[in-house]
């Protein structure tokens, strides 16, 4: 299964790890040295919610971000939802 936020899309990214070694100028030393990079994927916190819509009378199961979005609103949460469902995406109760 994807690592994506069923509502709000969220992907993984791409990213790198850098390996440094030395002392830093401000701790005395001469500097630090970049000895390897490592790419790496940063993945989003999904977790699995239930939503209960009254409209239908049933309950949806979703994989969403663990962060909430800024001024998301119920209303808009579960017209996605309900159409998540229609669709055959996410997995009902």
């Amino acid at each position: 299964m994807a690592k994506i936020c069923e509502l709000t899309g969220k992907a993984p990214i791409k990213g790198s790890i850098i390996w440094r070694s030395g002392k830093s100028k401000k701790s005395g030393g001469i500097g630090t040295h970049v000895t390897a990079i490592t790419k790496r994927r940063f993945l989003p916190n999904l977790q699995r919610v239930k939503a209960i819509l009254p409209q239908r009378r049933s309950a949806l199961y979703a994989r969403h971000r663990g962060r909430p979005e800024k001024g998301s609103d119920h209303q808009g949460t579960e017209a996605h939802l309900g159409e998540a469902g229609s669709q055959g995406r996410g997995s009902q109760a």
